[in-house]
């Protein structure tokens, strides 16, 4: 299976190299499984992660980034949920 991911990042915040080291630690982590990683520059704080058209974070619903270990954590339930994490790990009920 193909698997998308988009980071909509704030431009006008310079938000860029936030976007940019979780996508890092995005493909490091899922390099068997993500197909590919879009990094989109927006305006206005946004700053929202989807997974095949599946929002997975909204800064603006949040109210704060994701740790990445969250992050982490909420891309392997959508795209390989057998994955392990290692230590951090905290699957979905």
């Amino acid at each position: 299976m193909d698997n998308h991911i988009e980071i909509h990042y704030c431009n006008q915040c310079r938000w860029l190299l936030r976007s940019a080291w979780m996508a890092q630690e995005l493909l490091t982590t899922f390099e068997d499984e993500i197909t590919e990683l879009t990094l989109r520059p927006g305006t206005g704080g946004v700053f929202e992660v989807t997974v095949n058209g599946r929002p997975v974070w909204s800064r603006r619903e949040a109210g704060r980034f994701p740790e990445i270990t969250e992050l982490k954590q909420r891309v392997r339930d959508e795209i390989a949920p057998e994955k392990g994490l290692g230590h951090s790990d905290k699957k979905k009920e």
